[in-house]
């Protein structure tokens, strides 16, 4: 019997360009004679609906535009492969904050929140949202529509609370994404091709401070087969070995701890096979594709039970303020390593009726285009906190920033059938593309998959 496999595309900065990476991956599935299963999306997804989320995104105004994912949110196109992505540090702040357990953004476009772990077709998807800022990390989730020019940037700021959360994960993680990369991924790679690419990250590199020191923690205590990340706007590659199982305390001194000699064991030696890819323009190594073996045959996406039960016994942690959060620790409560058990996972499967498919539940809390935007609750975010039974802190949010609440019965109008939108379209920045203006090339590198590689011409805005 013939393993099942899934062939997955990991697109690196997305900046709102959905409508040229779908076209890249309908050329290489055409031209390469297969069929994409998934496409991840590793930050700076800019999923912008309206004038008012433009507006809480922290970027240049130069680079200010609508891109094209309205057209997904509105329904006048739909996305041809199912998407996951994370945040990055140039996001619409309105429209995420309001999914900040995840949801859908779009239909068949999925946002994974701060943090969170999903499973599609056996394989178990992670992801962590956002950039390293070390002023805002110790922070709780303080920052809440209206955004402004602060609150904008210290909103896709990692933060500890998430590190925390990820670390209580046990079970084997296929794929794991960041928008910035793990501090020091670059001893594993070819960091003087990365500097003659880059010469401004010499210095950092020297001085230990480029990428996030709490995602390197992370790359060894979840060690996932694939790590893909972004940000720099380049392709790196990088081979990270797993020596030995540390525990939770030595992760936290990884630093240090990493350096130690360990003994050897007849386990075959583990390794994180690390990627960064850089943004959606031409010349430029913004799409792998590899395949990976799966273990079922249904290719839905699914919630992880391992993670949802982190969700529910974290969850009276969440902070919401810019108080410095401070982890449950021995001294401090009757528990302080949440990693579930079998018999809350099991839990967790009974409250959802053992079906844990995450359902179609996509509504329209803006209309595209919509010049008087008010912060909403969003229904998915109140339906899933429902279900897990958890505190909604994202209701209560916007009940304390307006002064008023919002019936749980609260009907949504743009959530009902409204017929055909005649909406305004941004001229756009790419022209039509057909399949004689790609090149693709296939390499090996770092003991990655083949991957395929896409890059065309275009004309810019003059």
């Amino acid at each position: 019997m013939s393993q099942m496999s899934l062939t997955i595309a990991i697109e690196g900065c997305c900046h709102g360009e959905l409508d040229n990476i779908y076209s890249t991956i309908d050329y290489i599935q055409k031209e390469n004679n297969i069929e994409i299963d998934l496409l991840l999306c590793c930050g700076d997804f800019e999923a912008v609906r309206c004038p008012a989320d433009l507006d809480s995104m922290s970027v240049p105004l130069k680079y200010r535009n609508m891109g094209t994912f309205y057209k997904y949110y509105t329904g006048e196109k739909v996305a041809p492969v199912l998407t996951i992505f994370i945040g990055g540090n140039h996001e619409a702040a309105n429209y995420l904050w309001e999914l900040g357990h995840g949801g859908w953004a779009a239909p068949n476009i999925y946002y994974l929140g701060f943090a969170g772990v999903v499973n599609f077709g056996g394989i178990r998807i992670g992801g962590l949202s956002g950039i390293y800022g070390y002023h805002d990390f110790y922070k709780g989730h303080f920052e809440a529509p209206p955004f402004n020019e602060s609150t904008k940037r210290s909103f896709y700021h990692t933060r500890n609370f998430e590190i925390f959360q990820l670390k209580q994960v046990r079970r084997p993680i296929e794929v794991f994404m960041t928008h910035d990369w793990p501090n020091h991924i670059t001893d594993f790679g070819d960091r003087n091709k990365l500097v003659r690419f880059k010469p401004y990250l010499h210095s950092d590199i020297e001085k230990g401070e480029l990428g996030n020191p709490h995602s390197e923690q992370l790359i060894y205590s979840l060690k996932p087969d694939y790590w893909f990340a972004a940000h720099l706007h380049c392709k790196f590659a990088a081979l990270v070995p797993h020596e030995q199982p540390v525990s939770s305390k030595e992760c936290d001194n990884l630093s240090d701890a990493k350096r130690q000699k360990v003994e050897t064991t007849d386990k075959p030696q583990k390794f994180t096979k690390f990627l960064a890819l850089s943004k959606c323009l031409p010349g430029k190594h913004f799409l792998q594709v590899l395949t990976l073996p799966s273990s079922e045959g249904d290719k839905i996406l699914t919630y992880d039970a391992e993670w949802l039960s982190i969700l529910k016994s974290t969850h009276e942690f969440y902070p919401v303020t810019e108080v410095k959060w401070v982890k449950p620790t021995q001294r401090l409560g009757d528990r302080w390593i949440f990693t579930p058990t079998d018999v809350e996972m099991e839990d967790i499967r009974k409250l959802f009726n053992h079906d844990l498919t995450i359902p179609q539940n996509f509504v329209k809390t803006v209309e595209p285009f919509d010049m008087a935007y008010r912060p909403n609750e969003n229904p998915q975010t109140r339906q899933f906190c429902q279900k897990l039974g958890i505190i909604n802190h994202f209701k209560l949010k916007i009940m304390t920033s307006q002064r008023h609440s919002f019936s749980m019965d609260t009907e949504y109008p743009c959530a009902q059938e409204s017929g055909a939108y005649t909406l305004y379209s941004p001229t756009d920045h790419f022209p039509a593309i057909s399949p004689n203006q790609f090149s693709t090339h296939r390499e090996l590198q770092q003991n990655m998959s083949p991957d395929i590689t896409a890059q065309f011409p275009f004309q810019g805005p003059q």
